[in-house]
């Protein structure tokens, strides 16, 4: 597979900056490499749901992490997935402003991990 890696200085930088220094966000981009709820993010890492909510939303306004859909939940009820949006990502501070560069997930990876059940 080809690497998608592209670098931008954009205004969303103090966002994924910020979003990337709070505890436990780095955890929950790990453990999102495949689909999953809130729920299963905060039980995997156990952290408590009210947090996990937080990040999540903080992670997703940056674009690391995006919802997938929606899938019923064990109790019956709809609850969205998220998904990491990229697999590495690399601060340059040597500029007047952060610069990013990003390994981005391709849909063929997440199809092929998605099969391969990881």
């Amino acid at each position: 597979m080809s690497s998608h890696r592209t670098k931008q200085t954009d205004r969303n930088s103090p966002a994924v900056l910020s979003a990337l220094g709070n505890k436990y966000s780095a955890e929950i981009l790990c453990a999102a490499g495949t689909p999953k709820s809130a729920q299963a993010l905060s039980e995997d890492i156990e952290i408590p749901i009210a947090t996990c909510y937080r990040r999540i939303e903080e992670l997703v306004d940056a674009g690391l992490l995006t919802c997938e859909g929606r899938q019923l939940s064990e109790k019956g009820r709809r609850t969205n997935i998220y998904r990491r949006t990229v697999d590495e990502l690399e601060v340059d501070f040597s500029s007047e402003r952060p610069a990013f560069s990003q390994k981005r997930r391709t849909e063929a990876k997440n199809q092929i991990q998605d099969q391969l059940g990881e």
